[in-house]
């Protein structure tokens, strides 16, 4: 409507209302007969209410009969339907005809139709609707042109006075209106009437999203789809109020979903409201604009991508905007409602502080809610008053408990099953948790109370609708039984909530790092499987699902990437056309380009379940590790030693093809809290005083080995190994577990003459040992790039001539540019012998340092994403180095080995609690590598330099890469100066002078290298 018409109405209104006579009513109608439409009608109805409201019953009255006498002439000069010639209705629906000829006659007047909605309301029960559609359908095939149209529309207004006669949201109500909504849009044209088209959509998307029948997932798709259908016809340019309007909800519809990827919904919810922003400004619509700064602060708040402190900072601000507008005077329940939604930030947020101001916030939002005028809200407030008081860390504990249980009961006499059910589910949900956390009763009866809050939350969270509670639900309520001693029952939800999240997994379109946060999310899930399959004697299961829990996302990036690689080109084409599939059906849902959502996400599930099948035929990993297929593919020799840290205890398996089940070490036999604050000491004295940490490395190491009983864990190693891999977990990744010295006073090392390697799990072991990679030809090197490393160029100069094609990047040619335009397809062997960075806090901006990378002044701003601040005051320019997520673009398809001949290159992200493996290694095995070698520490230029050196004589004899590096540390640690200097001589390394005479001096007999800090450093990972 433009504003033409829309001034043209108010001053006929004014006009009629100044009138003194018939005549001069007359007269303001003629005068005006282009505005008189429906527009008119609807605007006379809207203005005699608001009279109504004022005291002014006589000018609503005489409005009313204005509006009426124009609304029979209307119906009088278009085409009528004749009721007497149409379908007859069943007997529940013979009301039906007297309320739509009053409805048509009188422009759907209320006071007309009201009365006869009173006598038949009892009607509109779960019989109503079917019945109703079917003689709807009748109707609309015995009627033609206009009269239909009429019929639609005043089925439309029926259904909206149904709306508003009820003033309740029922759940017949709701489908009846859905019903003539969805008959009207099958007739209404979009062409000849766009408008009426596009708002029967928005109404439908509207009552979808509070529709209480059929699954809720599948309603919100419906709205979605309704909303985006209105925003065809209403377009910023043409209606800018109602597209702002539909934008806002279509937010909300995005921030409810349970479909698609849940970051991507977020995304796109934050989108729409701000796209709504464009409209509604402060100046020019103030509540709408405040209603858009909420909705964005719950956007926020729920957020995925981004920093989670970042994101709940912007909520708070969004809310503190919106209170511009609403203040607790003149606008009560939208001031309580803010305050609610700051508490629950502020919970989030956690803290001391934070938490108890959202306890204060829930109580001002209490004031307005009180249970007799604000039910609903009053018991949701209750609810998240319960849950800052069992968060709280001021005050008694077992107080903030039983306050807290308080607040979930009270809300249970508002939120029943029957009236609330996800309400319910979730306060029961709540409640449970806080049972199984309490102090006061007896430990039976508190759990007991737990386990029937979980088994009542799971009669609403169903997976099919809740696939995200469900999966929670069924994890606590596992960790109830746990608790209580019924491991069977914990064992067996266990298994069903690993399910849901490997569900929730494979909806996850948008990239690895939302998978990562799945991953963190439900890491304790598979705690808690571990350590119940062993009290349940099930080795086996127990170290399937600790493998289930290792680097999946890694491992599913390089299945992805070596699909052709790995399996028959007939397997290949066949998961190719299951990936293709899914990906088109995942973008479908995802955009709501879909007519049926539910049938198609069920056709996903088993697409994914015949890829995974398939898949597991051949290669068993991921979600389809078995353990005994695994073992088979380990030759004699070889042993394995898998760590895994639960909350309390270091498990310890080893795997060998000798045993039928994993070996597990008795799970008393390790104290973690000794081994916790052994790693803490180790990292503060690396992190502080470096040469302290330097000079006690091998007494530290000889403690560590006391802590893991490294000696009780090697004689459970047949004999007839001699090769051992260790799979770390977590911090165990940053140690030199190899190093470890033994009773008799040797190192771990000597133990296994096939040398000790390490992998990330059994999974990527399997995935590197599909990779065959014969030829060890060809090198690619970087040399020295910042020409502030001695020993490097030596390093350099002697390893390539191992190699027949050498293609090295010299000083300041080794550019980060220079790198990309190599062709590193061929390559068998990368090395990087220059300075290494692992970034901690974004383990993603880990580095290799390349020429060009030291900024010579401070950028003017300092962006995180492209600048790095290094301890000693420098600054890197993150774009000019080779970082984590610049390696996972690389091609390395014919690498059998990459070194990283530099500091902290095999450093990784040890507090993630997710996949837990994210480094330089990672990005490298990614890449093609089926080898990576890398140091833990920052390692000194010389004596890496020999290391290196020898490294490659021993690989150049056709060892593999764990002998070859084992032997070359042996001799590193071993070599006296008399063997050193000879060594120089016959390798005939390019020292100069000052060199030369350095290492003449060094004592005959002595061993310059012995200490573990020159040669533990450096490990193999992988093949």
């Amino acid at each position: 409507m433009n504003e033409q018409r829309k001034n043209a109405y108010i001053n006929m209104i004014q006009g009629l209302l100044n009138s003194r006579s018939d005549r001069e009513v007359e007269q303001i109608l003629n005068t005006n007969e282009e505005f008189i439409d429906i527009g008119l009608v609807q605007k006379i109805q809207q203005v005699a209410e608001e009279l109504v409201e004022n005291g002014d019953d006589n000018a609503a009255e005489f409005l009313i009969g204005i509006g009426r006498k124009l609304a029979e002439a209307m119906v009088k000069s278009s085409p009528t339907i004749d009721f007497q010639k149409l379908p007859h209705p069943d007997s529940q629906l013979d009301f039906l005809i007297p309320v739509l000829q009053a409805i048509i006659y009188t422009n759907g007047n209320p006071q007309a139709v009201f009365p006869l909605l009173q006598q038949n309301l009892d009607k509109l029960d779960e019989r109503f609707v079917p019945k109703f559609s079917s003689w709807a359908n009748n109707v609309i095939h015995d009627v033609e042109g206009e009269q239909a149209q009429n019929f639609v529309l005043a089925l439309v207004r029926f259904s909206e006075l149904i709306q508003y006669f009820s003033h309740n949201i029922r759940k017949n109500d709701i489908e009846v209106t859905i019903a003539c909504h969805e008959i009207a849009s099958r007739v209404l044209n979009r062409q000849s009437l766009p408008e009426q088209w596009a708002a029967i959509h928005n109404n439908l998307a509207i009552v979808y999203r509070s529709r209480l029948q059929g699954k809720r997932a599948e309603n919100l798709e419906s709205a979605i789809v309704c909303y985006e259908k209105a925003l065809q016809i209403f377009t910023r340019d043409r209606f800018p109020e109602r597209w702002a309007t539909i934008q806002s909800n279509l937010a909300n519809a995005y921030s409810e979903r349970i479909y698609g990827d849940p970051a991507e919904n977020l995304e796109f919810a934050l989108a729409c409201n701000e796209k709504s922003l464009q409209v509604f400004t402060y100046q020019d619509f103030q509540e709408n604009w405040a209603i858009t700064q909420f909705n964005l602060a719950v956007a926020y708040r729920d957020r995925l991508s981004g920093s989670q402190e970042e994101n709940l900072q912007r909520a708070l601000v969004c809310c503190q905007e919106a209170l511009r507008v609403y203040n607790c005077n003149d606008h009560p329940e939208q001031w309580a409602k803010i305050q609610a939604m700051m508490a629950n930030i502020n919970t989030r947020m956690g803290g001391a502080e934070n938490l108890e101001n959202a306890i204060l916030g829930y109580k001002k939002a209490l004031q307005v809610y009180q249970r007799d005028t604000f039910a609903r809200e009053w018991a949701e407030t209750q609810c998240l008053l319960g849950i800052s008081y069992s968060n709280r860390l001021q005050g008694e504990r077992a107080q903030n408990i039983e306050d807290s249980i308080v607040c979930y009961e009270s809300a249970l006499q508002v939120l029943t099953r029957q009236t609330f059910p996800e309400d319910w589910a979730r306060t029961q949900n709540n409640l449970a948790v806080i049972y199984q956390n309490r102090l006061e009763g007896t430990r039976k009866e508190n759990l007991e109370h737990s386990i029937k809050s979980f088994q009542n939350a799971l009669l609403v969270y169903q997976y099919n609708n809740y696939p995200k509670f469900y999966t929670e639900t069924l994890l606590n309520l596992a960790v109830s039984y746990k608790k209580y001693g019924n491991f069977s029952a914990s064992y067996n939800n266990l298994v069903e909530s690993i399910k849901g999240v490997e569900f929730l997994r494979e909806e996850i379109i948008s990239g690895d790092k939302i998978k990562q946060k799945i991953a963190e999310n439900y890491h304790q899930i598979y705690q808690h499987i571990v350590e119940v399959s062993l009290k349940l004697n099930k080795p086996i299961e127990a170290i399937e699902y600790v493998e289930r829990s290792k680097t999946r996302n890694l491992v599913e990036l390089i299945l992805s990437r070596d699909l052709k690689n790995i399996f028959p080109s007939q397997v290949v084409s066949q998961l190719e056309k299951f990936r293709d599939e899914i990906a088109s059906g995942q973008y479908q849902l995802q955009n709501a380009t879909v007519d049926n959502p539910s049938a198609l996400a069920q056709h996903l599930q088993q697409l994914r379940q015949q890829r995974n099948e398939l898949q597991d035929q051949y290669l068993s990993i991921g979600s389809g590790f078995k353990f005994d297929r695994f073992r088979l593919t380990l030759n004699e020799c070889t042993a394995i030693i898998e760590f895994f840290i639960t909350d309390d205890k270091l498990l310890v398996f080893i795997i060998t093809r000798h045993n039928q089940q994993p070996i597990i070490l008795p799970r008393e036999l390790i104290n973690l809290k000794k081994l916790v604050n052994w790693a803490n000491s180790y990292l503060r004295a690396y992190k502080g005083k470096r040469s302290h940490w330097q000079r006690r490395l091998s007494t530290r190491l000889h403690i560590l080995g006391k802590i893991l009983h490294i000696d009780e864990i090697i004689q459970r190693i047949p004999k007839e190994c001699d090769r051992l891999i260790f799979i770390p977990h977590r911090y165990l990744h940053l140690f030199p577990l190899h190093a470890l010295s033994l009773k008799e006073g040797s190192y771990l090392l000597d133990r296994f003459p096939g040398g000790i390697s390490y992998a990330p799990s059994c999974q990527l072991l399997q995935l590197s040992q599909e990779r065959k990679r014969p030829n060890f030809t060809n090198l690619f090197a970087v040399q020295n790039p910042t020409e502030d490393l001695t020993y490097t160029d030596i390093e350099i100069e002697a390893i390539q001539n191992y190699f027949n094609l050498v293609n090295v990047l010299k000083k300041t040619n080794a550019t980060q540019k220079a790198i990309e335009n190599a062709s590193l397809d061929a390559t068998h062997c990368l090395h990087f012998s220059c300075h290494g960075y692992f970034n901690l806090t974004n383990a993603r901006n880990s580095a290799l340092i390349l020429a060009n990378a030291y900024l010579n002044q401070m950028p003017e701003r300092l962006d995180s994403e492209h600048y790095l601040s290094l301890a000693n005051h420098q600054i890197l320019n993150l774009e000019k180095c080779l970082t984590l997520e610049k390696i996972f673009s690389l091609k390395l398809e014919q690498c059998r080995l990459v070194t990283l001949s530099a500091c902290e290159t095999g450093l990784i992200d040890f507090n993630n609690i997710s996949d837990e493996y994210i480094g330089l290694p990672s990005g490298f095995l990614y890449a093609g590598s089926s080898s990576v070698v890398s140091s833990l520490w920052m390692v000194d230029d010389l004596s890496t330099a020999f290391l290196m050196i020898q490294f490659y004589e021993n690989l150049k004899m056709g060892l593999t890469v764990g002998i070859a590096l084992k032997q070359a540390q042996f001799w590193l640690q071993d070599i006296t100066g008399a063997n050193l200097w000879q060594w120089i001589q016959d390798k005939e390394l390019p020292l100069n002078p000052t060199q030369k005479i350095r290492f003449r001096r060094i004592p005959a007999n002595s061993k310059p290298f012995q200490n573990p800090f020159h040669w533990a450093a450096f490990c193999a990972i992988g093949q």
